[in-house]
């Protein structure tokens, strides 16, 4: 089945009020085409997850886009200091953060994947996050009755992820760090997949006359429902592979201060969006 569509046709997948699953890491190959795109659409009320998140996450609460965010880490790195569109939005009490470790996240997308409802966290057993957010709680493991803090289950109902190489069908590949994006598109409901390289469906079909094996992919085409080709779909974020961060850009991004100029940037950024 034929999957590949223009990401404007894709990110109608997105609806508001949607448990939004964001793959990458950090700055590195972050879904910023798919997000970008996102915000020109005006989705509101979205429930971010990301275990570590910069630029998308600060885009999308710039935007007006978010409800609420789960998240181990939401900054950029050292150079580029805080994360100010998503904090300002925090403080101003317009996005609700629910503070996690990053591997409390991986917890809760886990027992989404198994289907169970929450997750024991055994390494987080004294903290002020157990009483903040609400995806915690404490209970009495019914084999010692020692108390043991568990998360509850967190189910994208739809995951963005930019890879370097996926096929029609969306069969994707990830070069390089995987991150947590192979366990997100697990645990949610649909998976919209952005690549630099859409490539023939043979690099992953065995070849059963040589007995040679095919490509392995990391997220297989029928857990997928959507395919965009987006070369330089990271940037600015860095896409290994492909290209680097670009500082310059992601400073300017971060100088913005009015919903003018970010409707102005992105504006520019269409033409190699939509390409």
């Amino acid at each position: 089945m034929n999957k590949l569509m223009n990401i404007s046709d894709a990110v109608k997948l997105i609806r508001d009020g949607d448990t939004l699953g964001v793959g990458g890491n950090v700055l590195h190959r972050a879904p910023m085409a798919l997000i970008r795109e996102t915000v020109r659409q005006g989705r509101r009320d979205l429930k971010v997850v990301k275990t570590a998140g910069a630029m998308d996450v600060d885009m999308l609460c710039f935007g007006g886009c978010v409800k609420s965010v789960d998240a181990g880490f939401i900054s950029y790195e050292t150079e580029f200091s805080l994360a100010d569109h998503y904090r300002r939005a925090v403080q101003g009490g317009t996005v609700k953060a629910n503070e996690h470790a990053c591997y409390t996240v991986m917890s809760a997308l886990r027992a989404a994947v198994y289907g169970i409802p929450f997750m024991p966290v055994k390494g987080l057993m004294v903290s002020d996050l157990i009483d903040a957010n609400d995806y915690f709680t404490r209970m009495a493991d019914p084999f010692s009755g020692e108390m043991i803090t568990v998360v509850k289950a967190i189910a994208p109902d739809v995951t963005i992820i930019h890879v370097q190489e996926a096929d029609i069908r969306g069969n994707s590949l990830i070069y390089g760090p995987k991150f947590d994006d192979v366990l997100l598109a697990k645990a949610s409901k649909k998976i919209i997949v952005s690549a630099e390289k859409i490539v023939d469906t043979s690099k992953f079909q065995a070849d059963t006359k040589l007995h040679t094996s095919s490509q392995k992919v990391d997220i297989p085409g029928f857990m997928v429902s959507a395919v965009v080709h987006a070369p330089g779909g990271a940037a600015p974020c860095s896409c290994q592979g492909y290209y680097d961060i670009d500082r310059d850009h992601i400073k300017a991004f971060k100088a913005m201060k009015d919903a003018q100029e970010l409707s102005s940037y992105l504006d520019a950024q269409k033409i190699k969006d939509y390409r």
